[in-house]
């Protein structure tokens, strides 16, 4: 038993460095990979895995097929200013560059954004990559929209995509899985924008693009976080849904502003505020020693809310007139 104690002492103390506060924590239980025999935990994967596929067969056995709409090219914005064709839907995607190579630089310039771990480097590195992308080929996209230059506004977008679920898996389930789990989701996302282009089906690619904004905010909100300032999370997802809301009304929106600004152009600027949020939360957060879920911090409280609701004293005052002598 003591010597059970003094290698685990040992441990701790050859674990301390850039990362050990981390595995530190990992140690008292954060981390279900500890306690989990490894072939027990490949075993889970694997089901994991086959049950994900099969779902996946089974969508794409009983749903009909989804082309693309040519209508989807038609935007209500398309003014030319200084000889660029569709100027304000192409400009509008200079943020996502702009954000991306600041998101690079402070993952690799003095660990600025204090990534311990493998994972989440590979993971946040392929985010900013995908977010940098963006601003490249929708600008591209929108030069001249069509299906061919399509692909090059959906392909980075499904980079980051796929990279947000494997660093949400590295924080919020297991290391090692999150890891691993990286470049099979990354293939995911290309081989659904290959398969739209060349089959015209947009199933693959559209479960690529709406399952992390149903899966995201749920893991953020019932999964207990390994860092501070989660509520980000959150925050991203909402300025996403209204990206999507001005995505569908692009040309009300532009009747609204009297032919100002389109919704197709706000739904750039709105989109790329999600990457300013996760890089704020990168740069704030720390450590969060005591795990506990936003729901469960929520009901908490909630709880001491409604606790001094009914502790509060009702005081009742009773006022009498009391007659006042005049000296002489």
């Amino acid at each position: 038993m003591y010597q059970n104690l003094i290698d685990m002492e040992d441990h701790v103390k050859l674990s301390r460095g850039p990362s050990g506060a981390l595995k530190f924590l990992m140690i008292h239980g954060s981390s279900p990979s500890i306690s989990t025999p490894p072939g027990k935990m490949r075993k889970r994967t694997m089901y994991g895995w086959g049950v994900a596929i099969l779902c996946f067969v089974v969508l794409m056995i009983v749903t009909p097929a989804i082309p693309q709409s040519q209508a989807y090219h038609d935007f209500a914005d398309q003014r030319h200013f200084f000889g660029i064709p569709n100027t304000l839907n192409v400009i509008s995607n200079f943020p996502f560059l702009v954000i991306g190579l600041i998101g690079l630089i402070l993952c690799y310039y003095g660990n600025y954004m204090k990534l311990s771990l493998q994972g989440e480097l590979w993971g946040w590195t392929c985010f900013y990559i995908g977010v940098a992308a963006v601003g490249i080929g929708s600008s591209y996209y929108h030069l001249n929209p069509n299906d061919a230059t399509l692909v090059w506004d959906r392909l980075p977008m499904t980079i980051a995509f796929t990279s947000i679920i494997a660093i949400f898996i590295i924080e919020r389930i297991d290391e090692q899985k999150g890891t691993i789990s990286i470049i099979p989701l990354l293939l995911a996302g290309v081989i659904s924008i290959l398969y739209w282009r060349f089959f015209d089906d947009l199933r693959p690619y559209a479960l690529v693009q709406f399952l992390p904004c149903i899966a995201i905010p749920l893991m953020a909100i019932l999964l207990p976080p390994m860092y501070t300032h989660s509520t980000y999370w959150l925050w991203a997802a909402v300025f996403y849904l209204l990206a999507k809301v001005e995505e569908a009304g692009d040309k009300v929106i532009y009747k609204w502003t009297n032919h100002i600004v389109s919704g197709h152009t706000l739904k750039h600027l709105c989109a790329a505020m999600v990457p300013v949020f996760l890089t704020l939360m990168l740069a704030k957060r720390t450590i969060e020693t005591e795990r506990q879920s936003l729901l469960k911090i929520w009901k908490v409280s909630w709880t001491e809310y409604r606790k001094k609701d009914d502790d509060t004293v009702v005081a009742t005052y009773t006022y009498a007139t009391v007659p006042v002598v005049e000296s002489q």
